[in-house]
């Protein structure tokens, strides 16, 4: 994929409908239509305001927009991804941050910042960042609200960082997660299915098993689509 030019930016959101937050001197949500170039955060202005706001916002070339909480699926899994790595990871040089710790993605035309769900670091950023640079893994769970977002702009921006060796989109509704692993060739995608499947990640020396993953999951629709059908 080209790389992602700010008016093509704008447009793509504007295409998509989408709603932003803008910080100029006070939060609110308004639309992207409504956006002047001199509304536009600077990366320094997001992160320092980033840390006193309430809600959690990411960045893409100087637009922001909040993000919404997340339902207990989620959060198990989220939960046990990390719990894992933790366990697994103590006493190594590499580390897991869970979904408060921001990535930054410096792309030619513009900086984005997101909040993976989880992500392992090997090259950590000084303690008093509030984000990272260089990590080797990223995971993010699916749901409807993010699947567009998770699978489009996000692998877009993750799969140009150096640093990254394997990326992980994990599925709520069944066992299945989807990972795009660097090669010498390039990414290349990888589906494993069934909870007896395990995914070697030898760029942080071990593994995660898809029962792991999903331990005290209950699987079925995705709850924001019950929720449209009621």
């Amino acid at each position: 994929m080209p790389p992602l030019d700010f008016a093509h930016c704008l447009g793509w959101m504007e295409q998509d409908g989408e709603k932003f937050t803008r910080l100029p001197k006070m939060f609110y949500t308004g639309s992207v239509n409504a956006l002047r170039l001199t509304d536009l955060l600077t990366p320094a202005e997001y992160l320092a305001r980033e840390l006193e706001s309430p809600v959690k916002h990411e960045y893409v070339g100087g637009v922001v927009h909040a993000m919404s909480g997340a339902r207990v699926r989620h959060n198990r899994i989220v939960m046990s991804v990390l719990g894992r790595l933790s366990e697994r990871l103590r006493g190594q040089a590499c580390e897991p941050f869970g979904s408060d710790m921001k990535v930054r993605i410096q792309l030619p035309t513009h900086v984005r910042f997101y909040y993976p769900d989880a992500m392992v670091v090997c090259q950590s950023s000084a303690e008093g960042e509030s984000f990272q640079d260089h990590p080797g893994l990223i995971v993010e769970v699916l749901s409807r609200g993010t699947r567009r977002a998770d699978l489009g702009e996000k692998r877009e921006g993750y799969l140009r960082i150096a640093s990254l060796a394997s990326y992980l989109l994990v599925e709520q509704e069944a066992a299945e997660v989807v990972v795009y692993r660097r090669t010498d060739h390039g990414f290349i995608r990888e589906v494993y299915q069934g909870l007896e499947a395990v995914i070697d990640l030898p760029e942080i020396s071990c593994s995660l098993s898809l029962a792991e993953i999903y331990e005290r999951v209950e699987f079925g629709p995705d709850p924001e689509e019950a929720d449209d059908e009621a």
